[in-house]
Parts: structure tokens; C-alpha cells; sequence
């Protein structure tokens, strides 16, 4: 039978692609799972999948996380040991306008992995969790021991569920969990829903940017292959559970049960003025910028403490924001035959 595949949902998404990537590249089997939605333009996740599908060891399934009966099926056929679950409904401001996408991908879809996981023999299941259920957290930088019970989005409420509901599986059935709370993930091939995409396209097209809090928003940019590095690292390091964790001093990012969370950032946050700055020297013309109010949902600042994930796998995200932007803008300009 040999080892069994790994699985990766979203595997067409941009953290997805780039993670399928790293495990080809050192000679895992990957099972790739996505719907290809249109929440963003299908043609992007068919390019990032026509350069996977050209791994011989790469194996596409086109199905909906929310189809109950197909991913038992699916679970049962290959009895993944890992699972690294990315798939889900991004997006603070599309959760304000579309809530039931929500449940149906990032709550029906994530219990029916988990059940997935329970029922086959899965050693850990890796899944995106998000920087956004910091929510009104205002201590900065946020660190996992923090509590995140003030989510001020339906996507960070569905991605703080994921954490509990991983938690609740881990407790009961000892299935190792690790949440990965990713802190603005930028790149090539990144989503042309995110900021990095949005200014590139609005500065290269003489439209205007929208700026929110007036431009005065400092993101914590985590280059993608940092994060996918990470991911890849951790696979081999499944949670075994805390023994010192009291229920009297209840530690927010580990328990008894095999279940720990982790943010993945770069611990260092950029102003995004300064990133307009620097795209704006690398396509060699001036943004127009549109001060806006704050945004609904929207948090002025994200920082993440790293700690946790240098002292267990001895890695932190370190690609500066003027290298990775190059990268994303010479990537932007090649897709774009620009």
C-alpha cells in the first residue's frame, strides 16, 4: 500500500499552491481538493493547478468540502495520516455581505474533515485558522496565550469555531490538531481579493486606491513561502498534548488534548502607505489614493508574537517586505504579460 498521500484542501487557492508545491518538491504524494469557486476570478486557481496537475505525484479531486457523503468517500478511500486543511471562505468584508458562505465552507466543510480525520486514522490535521480572531484585541503584538473571545467578523467567528471545534475533536478522539493563524499572506500567485493584488492592479490601471483609516494601517505581511515553509516544517510536528496545563490557569494555545495553535507572521508590521510606496517603484508610476473611513470589521493594526513557532520548529517568517514585494511584483507583471 505504501505511505498514503497527504491531503490539501484549497489546494488551487494561493497558500495552497504554494504549500502543494513544498511537498512535491521534497516527494511527498499530495491529493489536491478544491470546488474552484468564483469567489475570485477561476482562471488564477487553473493556472496555480495546470503548473501542479505537471507533478506526476499530484493528484486533483474537484469536490465541495460541504458535500458530506463525497469527502467521507473521499476520507475513506486514501486514509490520509496527514490532512492540511486551507480550503475555506476568506474574507472580512465578503462575510458582511454573504454570511451563509460562511457556514456552509468554514463550519459544515470543517466538521465534516474532522469526522473525516475521526473515522480513518489520521496522525494531524494542520488547518487555517486566521489573525483575524484577534478581533478587538488591542495589545500588540498578539501573542496565541491571548484570549480571543471578541471576534468583530463573522469570518474571524467561524475561523475562532474552527480552533474550538479542533479542540473538541482532539479532547475526545486524540486526533493531533495544529492551528495556524496566518497574518496577511502575500505573494506571487496571491488573491486578487487582498491588498498587495488590489494596489498592483489599481496602480498599473491608473485607478484609484482606496486607503482605509485614512492610509493609517500597519499589517503584519507574511511572504508566502515563509508561511508554506512553516506549514511544512510543523507537518512532522504533531501536538501531543501539554502535561503542565491547569484548568485553574487555562493556557488559550495548548491543553491536555493533542491540540496547539500557532500564528504564522512575520512580527513585523508595515505601515500600508510605506507598501504602496514600494509597488509604487516597482511599476515606476504614482498611486492615486482614496483616504477612506474605517471599514467595518476592519482592525487598525496586526502584529504577531512568534515565539511559540521558533522555539518548536525553529523557524520564524523573515522575508523582508522589500524583497517579497519584488517578488510579488515581478510575478504580477509576468501573469499580467505587463
Amino acid at each position: 500500500m505504501g505511505t498514503p498521500p497527504v491531503l490539501v484542501t484549497g489546494a488551487a487557492g494561493f497558500i495552497g499552491f504554494h504549500v502543494t508545491q513544498q511537498l512535491l518538491a521534497k516527494g511527498s504524494k499530495v491529493v489536491g481538493l478544491d470546488v474552484l469557486n468564483d469567489y475570485y476570478d477561476p482562471a488564477l486557481k487553473r493556472a496555480r493547478l495546470d503548473i501542479l496537475q505537471r507533478n506526476p505525484d499530484f493528484t486533483f479531486v474537484k469536490l465541495d468540502l460541504a458535500d458530506r457523503g463525497a469527502i467521507k468517500a473521499l476520507f475513506a478511500e486514501y486514509r490520509f495520516a496527514v490532512v492540511i486543511h486551507l480550503a475555506a471562505q476568506a474574507g472580512v468584508r465578503y462575510s458582511i455581505e454573504n454570511p451563509y458562505a460562511y457556514i456552509d465552507s468554514n463550519l459544515e466543510g470543517f466538521i465534516n474533515v474532522l469526522e473525516g480525520c475521526r473515522h480513518n486514522g489520521c496522525r494531524h490535521l494542520l488547518y487555517a485558522s486566521s489573525s483575524s480572531v484577534y478581533g478587538a484585541n488591542t495589545k500588540l503584538p498578539f501573542a496565541v496565550q491571548d484570549n480571543v473571545d471578541h471576534p468583530i467578523s463573522l469570518y474571524a467567528a467561524t475561523k475562532k469555531a474552527n480552533e474550538l471545534m479542533a479542540h473538541a475533536y482532539s479532547h475526545l478522539y486524540r486526533i493531533p490538531t495544529t492551528g495556524l493563524r496566518f497574518f496577511t499572506v502575500y505573494g506571487p500567485w496571491g488573491r486578487p481579493d487582498m491588498a498587495m493584488f488590489i494596489f498592483a492592479k489599481a496602480i498599473t490601471e491608473g485607478a484609484p486606491i482606496k486607503l482605509f483609516n485614512r492610509g493609517m494601517m500597519r499589517r503584519d505581511f507574511t511572504y508566502v513561502d515563509d508561511v508554506s515553509e512553516a506549514i511544512v516544517r510543523l507537518v512532522d510536528k504533531p501536538p501531543q498534548g501539554n502535561a503542565a496545563w491547569s484548568g485553574d490557569h487555562p493556557d488559550p494555545a495548548s491543553s491536555t488534548a493533542p491540540w496547539k495553535i500557532y500564528n504564522i507572521g512575520n512580527n513585523n508590521p508595515e505601515e500600508l502607505l510605506h507598501v504602496v510606496s514600494l509597488l509604487e517603484k516597482e511599476f515606476g508610476r504614482p498611486a492615486q489614493k482614496e483616504m477612506l473611513p474605517m471599514q467595518p470589521g476592519d482592525v487598525p493594526a496586526t502584529y504577531a508574537d512568534v515565539e511559540d513557532l521558533m522555539r518548536d520548529i525553529g523557524f520564524r517568517p523573515s522575508t523582508t517586505i522589500e524583497r517579497g514585494v519584488a517578488a510579488f511584483a515581478a510575478w504580477y507583471r509576468a501573469y499580467h504579460k505587463l
